[in-house]
């Protein structure tokens, strides 16, 4: 197996398209780590997946949930008699705002 040696130039690139700064130590260690994935993903490209198919999962579970279906449900006049406060048939509550920085 060939060892891929990711240079320290490529992981801070690497490091500045993720949009994170690197200590010299975290480069160093992120040079080995990154390295390390990419000779482990060279491993996995070379198995033979052409007879295997396609599965977006592997447990074989099919739809668990129970069917959508329509019942009774409560009356507006119903869903507000215990509301605190109503008003128009909606409840009313105290307005809910952030500043967003």
């Amino acid at each position: 197996m060939k060892k891929t040696k990711l240079t320290p130039q490529k992981v801070r690139h690497i490091a500045k398209l993720a949009g994170l700064t690197l200590s010299p130590s975290e480069v160093k260690k992120s040079q080995k780590q990154l390295s390390g994935i990419l000779d482990y993903v060279e491993i996995l490209q070379r198995v033979d997946t052409k007879k295997v198919e396609p599965t977006s999962q592997v447990t074989g579970l099919k739809n668990v949930l129970r069917k959508d279906k329509a019942e009774k449900c409560l009356t507006q006049k119903e869903t507000l008699a215990n509301a605190s406060e109503a008003k128009s048939g909606f409840f009313k509550t105290k307005s809910v705002k952030e500043k967003w920085s």
